[in-house]
């Protein structure tokens, strides 16, 4: 047979269990100690066996009160639970957060920016992919990101762009060659040189190419490769000199190979990517903010 109970019943069982009495329990829940009595006693009814001896002015539950007691109190303590995590989405430290980033910052400034903001957001879950601009834009529009890093320029529909402060690129060569004592090079310092160099279908590679052009230059590229890390990997290994964005490269360094500026003006610039339209998200704003302040605080006075 069903039994009919609500949080009613519950909540004036709880709160005589917790008080002792009637008195308390009225008291616990602001309303009146005949109300808390019907309450009980339509709970008893509806049970079909007593929760409660009366002693004096006192309740002891029976032993069947106090097994239900402990059923009631893991339902409040996921009532409790739940508050909480209310309460957290509520202030932002709580919640999921899906980013999708280049690899050229995946290698130490975006997980950087993760780390800092988890700090104050320790219920937060992030959820990190690295992938191409093109393929960032289509799971942002589509919403199956909440925020993308992509290399501008970058056009697609159904998305807001947020351009970041630019980078300069710069020159990454094995330690020991021999330009790696000068303080700056130039494209001209590179003809006949081994290059890695990203992919020809990069922006950043157009920007490169046309460069060269400019003055003349053949490049002997030995390399290609869409994926800046792998270009820095790649000059460790002494195949050749890469091209980079600065940002590409860890703030401690590699030992096996330098980063030089070049005389010539290149610059990489990034943005941020939302979906259009969508509802507000907290989550995404302030990890956006963090990602600008990070790149402000770092953008070289040049660039």
């Amino acid at each position: 047979m069903k039994i009919e109970m609500n949080m009613r019943h519950i909540e004036a069982f709880r709160a005589v269990m917790i008080s002792g009495s009637v008195v308390g329990a009225a008291r616990l829940l602001n309303v009146t100690q005949p109300g808390v009595s019907r309450t009980i006693a339509l709970l008893e009814l509806r049970l079909g066996y007593a929760l409660f001896q009366r002693k004096g002015r006192r309740l002891v539950p029976t032993a069947e009160a106090e097994a239900l007691y402990r059923e009631v109190e893991h339902l409040y303590v996921g009532i409790d639970r739940i508050t909480q995590v209310a309460y957290d989405i509520g202030h932002h430290r709580a919640g999921a957060l899906r980013v999708a980033t280049l690899p050229a910052l995946s290698a130490w400034f975006i997980p950087k920016v993760i780390a800092t903001f988890l700090q104050t957001r320790p219920k937060v879950r992030v959820f990190v992919q690295t992938l191409p601009s093109t393929q960032i834009a289509e799971l942002v529009a589509t919403r199956q990101f909440d925020i993308g890093v992509v290399e501008l320029p970058m056009s697609r529909s159904g998305v807001s762009v947020r351009p970041l402060p630019a980078c300069r690129i710069v020159a990454v060569l094995p330690a020991r060659h021999r330009l790696a004592g000068h303080d700056r090079i130039t494209l001209r310092d590179l003809a006949g040189e081994r290059l890695v160099l990203p992919s020809p279908q990069s922006y950043l590679r157009y920007q490169i190419d046309d460069a060269f052009n400019r003055q003349g230059i053949v490049p002997d590229v030995v390399a290609e490769t869409p994926t800046s890390p792998l270009v820095c990997a790649l000059a460790a290994e002494g195949t050749g000199i890469g091209l980079v964005s600065a940002w590409t490269l860890a703030p401690q360094g590699d030992a096996r190979i330098v980063q030089r500026s070049l005389e010539e003006r290149l610059q990489s610039q990034y943005a941020c990517m939302r979906p259009e339209n969508a509802a507000p998200m907290a989550l995404a704003d302030e990890f956006q903010a963090l990602i600008e302040a990070g790149m402000r605080a770092m953008a070289p006075k040049e660039a």
